[in-house]
């Protein structure tokens, strides 16, 4: 056991938070869950009697752009007094922005309570381990940073290919890794040359609106499931 934690730390409850990026990332990151899930038994094995695990914010991003309820009730137990460490598996699991890191570890010096990642055991009071707690906050901001750029820069060199396709249009199918073309049911491809050929006659996307919405006159519909 740290000499970092006392007992009045172990008379409070262990709050383990629990946070994955997106409903992708809970479906597929499996090991990811575990380790943040196995951190209520390491809270166990420091001699925390009360260990409550916090994982409402499964499938929700940190960056502060959404909120997420299980931190803020993590927060309001935190700033009562309840709470004699905080687990998590990294600091970018806690906040993605430093405005939710600070405050956090602002309301952790108040209350005198522990913060304890993978690494280690820090007690944001002690100037060290906040300053390190302060490096880690701003790491975590700056790596989301990078993978928006590099997301972007991606994006950015895909658009002028003609290779960006978030979601087939109706009437069309993916045609290969980058592009699309007309489904192979006859129907439906007589129905988009129509489509097409309509406007160029008419000029007006309102004329050709008017001209489908006869009833004899049948369009093909977009299919959530597989998005053609």
């Amino acid at each position: 056991m740290s000499d970092k934690i006392t007992p009045p730390h172990l008379a409070r409850a262990a709050y383990v938070y629990i946070r994955q990026s997106s409903p992708q990332q809970v479906r597929h990151n499996l090991e990811s869950g575990r380790r943040q899930y196995a951190l209520a038994e390491r809270a166990r094995a420091l001699g925390f009697k009360q260990v409550v695990v916090s994982d409402d914010d499964t499938g929700t991003t940190g960056t502060g752009c959404r909120e997420r309820p299980g931190f803020g009730r993590l927060l309001a137990a935190v700033c009562n007094g309840d709470v004699g460490a905080v687990f998590a598996l990294e600091a970018s699991r806690l906040a993605r922005n430093n405005r939710d890191w600070h405050h956090l570890i602002d309301l952790c010096v108040l209350t005198e309570t522990l913060v304890v990642d993978a690494e280690g055991i820090y007690d944001p009071r002690l100037l060290n381990d906040r300053m390190l707690l302060g490096l880690k906050g701003t790491m975590s901001e700056f790596e989301i940073g990078i993978l928006r750029q590099r997301a972007r820069e991606a994006y950015n060199q895909k658009v002028p290919r003609g290779e960006w396709v978030t979601r087939v249009p109706v009437g069309y199918v993916r045609g290969g890794p980058a592009g699309i073309e007309l489904t192979p049911d006859r129907e439906v491809q007589a129905a988009m040359r129509g489509l097409f050929l309509r406007f160029e006659q008419t000029g007006s996307l309102r004329q050709v609106f008017l001209w489908y919405h006869q009833p004899q006159l049948v369009m093909p519909r977009l299919h959530v499931r597989d998005g053609v």
